[in-house]
């Protein structure tokens, strides 16, 4: 796409932070990372978001997040890692070009990536299982 931003900086249009550089990716650190070492995968091509996304990008974009993560981690010494990726405003999607959050965690980062659990009734179970079974 000709105005997404994601889009230049992958294809190195707009210079970024490159971490790791294949002919389909870039890892970029984020301009606003939520903890020292928050990086982003952004692919080459434009796809708005995972459902977009070809299979054999969204496999291989799962095998870079592995590989750059234990990267991260290893070099910063982190406590953890999350790896996350938007789907949607509604899911907190604000560049709608698909890409994977790295996330270096440590122990009390205060760094917000959780919810409360919910309880899975019955009702809802068999809701969801008659629709994806349909």
């Amino acid at each position: 796409m000709d105005n997404c931003i994601f889009c230049k900086i992958a294809n190195g249009e707009i210079p970024s932070a490159t971490l790791y550089e294949d002919g389909d990716f870039r890892v970029i650190l984020d301009l606003g990372p939520a903890s020292k070492g928050h990086a982003l995968i952004l692919p080459k091509t434009h796809a708005a978001n995972l459902y977009e996304l070809p299979d054999e990008l969204a496999a291989k974009a799962m095998v870079l997040a592995k590989k750059m993560g234990a990267k991260l981690s290893g070099a910063l010494g982190s406590d953890g890692l999350n790896v996350v990726q938007n789907n949607g405003k509604a899911a907190g999607q604000t560049v709608f070009h698909f890409h994977i959050h790295l996330i270096p965690r440590n122990q009390g980062d205060g760094v917000g990536v959780s919810w409360t659990p919910g309880k899975l009734t019955d009702e809802v179970k068999e809701e969801i299982l008659s629709k994806i079974h349909a």
